[in-house]
C-alpha cells in the first residue's frame, strides 16, 4: 500500500522561509516522479507547483514560484521537499504531495489526473 506523508507546514510572516517533507512508504519514487500541489482557501481545485521526476533528476515549476521554491529529493529516505522561500499571503493554502505510477504524469505535470496516489496535506499559512 502506497503512502504518502506530508510535514513541515505551519504559520509564517510574510518574505520567511517553510520547508516541507513527503515521504513515500511502499513506492518506488526513484522510479517516477513526485508532484507538489497546493489548493487556496475556499477553492476546490488544487493548484500544481512542480515536479520532479529522479530518474533524470529533471524538475519543473508553476511560474507563480519559479525562483521562490525548490522541490529536491532524497533516495536514502523516499522523501521530496519542497523548499519554499520569500513566501506570501497568496501563498497560504493546503500543501499536497502526490506521486505517479510512471514518469509520463511529466506531460501533464500540473494536472491532478496525472498522479495516483495522494497525501493528506499540510497547512501553509502566511501572515504580515
Amino acid at each position: 500500500q502506497v503512502r504518502l506523508a506530508e510535514s513541515g507546514g505551519g504559520s509564517v510572516q510574510i518574505g520567511g522561509s517553510l520547508r516541507l517533507s513527503c515521504t513515500a512508504s511502499g513506492y518506488t519514487y526513484s522510479s517516477a516522479c513526485m508532484g507538489w500541489f497546493r489548493q487556496f482557501p475556499g477553492k476546490n481545485q488544487r493548484e500544481g507547483i512542480g515536479i520532479i521526476c529522479l530518474d533524470a533528476d529533471r524538475t519543473f515549476y508553476t511560474d507563480s514560484v519559479k525562483g521562490r521554491f525548490t522541490i529536491s529529493g532524497d533516495n536514502a529516505k523516499s522523501t521530496v521537499y519542497l523548499q519554499m522561500n520569500n513566501l506570501q499571503p497568496e501563498d497560504t493554502g493546503i500543501y499536497y504531495c502526490s506521486a505517479s505510477r510512471s514518469t509520463s504524469s511529466i506531460y501533464g505535470r500540473y494536472d491532478t489526473r496525472s498522479y495516483d496516489y495522494w497525501g493528506r496535506g499540510t497547512q501553509v499559512t502566511v501572515s504580515g
